[in-house]
């Protein structure tokens, strides 16, 4: 039934595309007012996967890029360097408080921060130049500058070096992905009222962190200073973090950040920011109305979301639309309303996630080469990156009710498997929803230690309209914590083994 499914949607999609199949010329000539096959504004994921993929189907392409090295936001100044942070305060955590278990002991442990920078700084720079080689391997055309549309084919960039030129294409893809999103009357100076951007490269570890926003990225940052010795406040609006996550699995993810020492003021709205004395103060009152408080910090992050970077581009002049958040409409093809125009990644609706950017990157050049390209966003993985991590699939069970599906879950917790017992690690559970009649899988929610890795398997089944019970005959080696996926696989259709 799966692969029937993916063939009638490939011919589906095969349906859409006009023509025949286009020959492209490999040859690349060194001006860059020579005309292009295609000209990707943007080299973050979605940019530079589109590049790199157009050129390998053989057009000629260019790709212009402000920030003068590649990788965008995701790259620079966000998941690989987050990352990184999330990795060595988690490792300095755990030399503090849980190395002596495992009977590995000595007299103290400090925290090195420049040293820590350091190996941020180094991971990242080590990444965009391995960017940059695989743009002369694949012989992509890399212009250094801000561009903008002057017409549908042409776009004008100031270089990095002070001065102008024109790239020439017959095809345009806007890749120019997101921009931090500040609070009404807030001035992020990215010393004490930080970004994400600032916060991950704070020079001393601040004694007390707000953090305004309880979704992914607040909770990652936050997460690396409160590991780091901060007290962390996460001040939300919403009555919920992650809120996009499976109700079940966010109230078990609270409790253990709680756990970690993080504190949570939900349905609270800042209604000012003062940074007037050595120290910030924030007024606070509920999200309903109410009696306002004042809370203290040293350094707050403003984690309030992403909008699309669109502004500036000269959209408005070549007639390109967008919606009121700011985001470029597109159709299947990743067209926009103007011919020969087309937008992928943070600035389309859509989740912003570097991953989903790139797979719209491949798609989108595909399509430019004649050949079929799909996303399924319906199935892209979401990851928050704190330890535990916590990751998805597929929707969650609110979702199910709410369309009103009859289902079953299954359900197996990270105490019972051995793998996250022998590593004194087990805190979390593997949660799948599967239609009743059929026992499809709709939805996986896992919070446990790599999650972000173990969710795959379940994306991969999803991808191909797998059953719980085609998990649970798999076999899984043992022992790892992939077996409790197929525990929870055999707790939906039949029952679990260990439990």
């Amino acid at each position: 039934m799966a692969m029937a499914s993916i063939a009638r949607r490939k011919m589906t999609l095969i349906s859409r595309c006009s023509g025949s199949l286009t020959s492209f010329s490999r040859t690349f000539a060194s001006s860059s007012s020579d005309e292009n096959d295609v000209v990707v504004i943007g080299g973050g994921p979605g940019g530079y996967v589109a590049a790199i993929k157009a050129a390998q189907l053989g057009l000629k392409t260019t790709c212009i890029e402000k920030r003068g090295t590649l990788g965008g936001t995701c790259l620079n100044v966000g998941c690989i360097p987050s990352k990184a942070l999330l990795h060595s305060s988690h490792m300095y955590h755990e030399a503090k408080h849980t190395f002596a278990n495992h009977g590995v002991k000595f007299s103290s442990v400090e925290v090195d921060l420049p040293a820590m920078m350091a190996q941020k700084d180094k991971a990242v720079s080590g990444l965009t130049k391995g960017v940059e080689g695989l743009f002369k391997k694949n012989k992509v055309n890399y212009v250094k500058g801000y561009g903008k549309f002057i017409s549908p084919s042409e776009i004008s960039v100031d270089t990095i070096e002070g001065g102008n030129i024109v790239v020439k294409g017959k095809h345009i893809i806007i890749a120019t992905g997101s921009d931090i999103k500040s609070l009404p009357g807030v001035t992020i100076d990215e010393k004490r009222i930080v970004s994400s951007t600032g916060a991950l490269a704070l020079s001393e570890i601040p004694k007390k962190l707000v953090v305004i926003g309880g979704g992914y990225i607040g909770l990652e940052m936050g997460s690396v200073w409160a590991r780091l010795g901060s007290e962390v406040t996460v001040v939300e609006f919403a009555p919920d973090i992650v809120p996009t996550m499976d109700g079940e699995v966010r109230k078990q993810f609270k409790r253990t950040l709680e756990k970690q020492k993080m504190k949570f003021m939900l349905t609270t709205k800042v209604v000012s920011v003062d940074t007037s004395s050595d120290g910030v103060k924030l007024t606070l009152e509920p999200a309903a109305g109410g009696d306002q408080s004042i809370l203290e910090a040293d350094v707050v992050l403003i984690s309030a979301g992403r909008t699309p970077f669109t502004s500036e581009l000269g959209l408005d002049k070549i007639g390109v639309e967008t919606d009121k958040m700011g985001r470029i409409p597109v159709n299947e093809r990743f067209a926009t309303n103007v011919p020969g125009v087309y937008a992928i990644g943070d600035v389309i609706p859509g989740p912003m996630l570097a991953h989903k950017a790139e797979e719209d990157g491949v798609a989108c050049a595909e399509f430019l080469a004649g050949k079929v390209g799909h996303v399924d966003y319906d199935l892209v993985p979401g990851v928050v990156y704190t330890h535990p991590e916590v990751a998805s699939v597929g929707k969650t069970e609110e979702q199910v009710k709410a369309l009103g599906i009859e289902y079953r879950v299954g359900k197996f917790p990270m105490l019972a498997n051995s793998r996250a017992k022998t590593i004194n690690d087990a805190e979390g559970l593997v949660k799948i929803i599967a239609e009743k009649e059929t026992d499809k899988i709709l939805g996986v929610h896992i919070m446990a230690p790599n999650a972000g890795e173990l969710i795959h398997e379940a994306v991969l089944a999803l991808q191909y309209g797998a059953s719980s019970e085609d998990i649970a005959r798999t076999c899984h080696a043992h022992p790892t914590m992939a077996e409790a996926v197929k525990e929870a696989a055999m707790a939906t259709y039949d029952k679990a083994i260990h439990i």
